[in-house]
């Protein structure tokens, strides 16, 4: 087995059925940022090609019988981090985005420490009705990203009890938030049938 510590950016494989595309940062420095991607076999087989963009943000274009799939998996800065921070991961996340090929079928996930909340009066076209708490500003960053790169927000679209929607329960188990959040290119929106926390 080897230590997850010493990679900045590699396919590793778990077993025969399980492969682990993981990004990180180097030894010296602590880890706080690393992002990866468990797929299956088959998965791993249609994989085309993969690559670090940020130590928060991994991408890999699968192969599918249809059209191409890009994922794109990414950890967003925490509300507190430093504003020039959260501004330089979204300017990635947004020039990553649209440098994926027009017919590829895009979908950002993660923990984007973005809380959307039910209110979507004037981001309807992002935004469904579902979402849980109240929007703050990495839930801002984020809306405006996927309303800039015409994506919607999967968990919000879908209703569900509360206990499947939240992502994030505080330490006194009082405050629960939905900060992980799965969007895809809005014209593949039909495809996109449940989003729910297990």
């Amino acid at each position: 087995m080897r230590d997850f510590k010493n990679l900045d950016l590699e396919l590793w494989i778990v077993n025969n059925l399980i492969f682990l595309i993981f990004s990180g940062v180097g030894e010296d420095i602590e880890h706080r940022s690393e992002v990866g991607i468990l797929m299956n076999k088959e998965a791993r087989r249609s994989l085309m090609e993969w690559s670090q963009i940020l130590e928060r943000i991994i991408l890999a274009r699968i192969k599918t019988k249809i059209l191409n799939l890009t994922i794109i998996q990414c950890y967003a800065p925490t509300e507190t981090t430093d504003k020039d921070m959260k501004e330089k991961f979204y300017q990635q996340l947004h020039e990553t985005i649209t440098a994926v090929q027009k017919r590829d079928v895009i979908i950002v996930m993660g923990d984007m420490n973005a809380r959307i909340g039910p209110n979507n009066e004037g981001l309807e076209h992002v935004i469904g009705r579902h979402g849980v708490g109240n929007m703050n500003e990495n839930g801002e960053l984020f809306s405006e990203l996927c309303a800039g790169c015409d994506l919607i927000i999967g968990g919000t679209v879908f209703p569900h009890k509360t206990c499947h929607k939240v992502s994030w329960v505080s330490p006194d188990n009082i405050t629960e938030n939905q900060i992980d959040h799965i969007a895809i290119s809005k014209r593949f929106r039909r495809s996109l049938l449940d989003v729910r926390n297990k």
